[in-house]
């Protein structure tokens, strides 16, 4: 199984994303996604975000907020994945125009739907304004989607324990 993290970084009504054009043997090849990646042995899905982040765009993010969780089942057609969703509003540094996945844009919020994305994404970056946190599973087959589940939890105030 593959831990991940993908975040969404928002701007003035922008999506900070990555055109993957750099690697032949790339499974999101042509694909246009967030930031992210795997997460290192000991490290927080926060720190991940972090790091994957800086280390994608030169940019550090502060205070990302986690909107949902989603499982990939066989999503490389081998191994499960099970990816921490994140948005960011804030960051410091000088944001790069490539990296060794791919060519990072900022891209309207409104024209996002319109890029080459995997089918999941186009559901659940819709999810990213609810307030409420989401746990989703999404199927595919050799690259295509199956099916899918959401469940979303409402927003809870006060503590766990009484």
């Amino acid at each position: 199984m593959k831990l991940a993290t993908l975040c969404y970084i928002r701007q003035n009504n922008k999506i900070l994303m990555i055109h993957r054009n750099k690697n032949k043997n790339d499974m999101h090849l042509g694909k246009w996604n967030g930031l992210g990646g795997k997460i290192k042995a000991g490290e927080s899905p926060e720190e991940c975000v972090i790091r994957e982040v800086f280390e994608e765009s030169g940019l550090l993010i502060k205070n990302p907020s986690l909107k949902g969780f989603i499982t990939f089942p066989a999503f490389d057609d081998i191994e499960d994945w099970y990816v921490f969703i994140f948005c960011a509003f804030e960051f410091d540094g000088h944001l790069k125009t490539e990296s060794d996945e791919g060519r990072l844009e900022w891209i309207e919020e409104n024209s996002i739907l319109s890029l080459p994305l995997w089918d999941g994404d186009r559901i659940f970056l819709k999810w990213l304004d609810n307030r409420n946190f989401f746990s989703a599973k999404f199927n595919y087959d050799k690259g295509s989607l199956i099916d899918y589940t959401v469940i979303f939890y409402p927003s809870v105030e006060g503590d766990c324990i009484s």
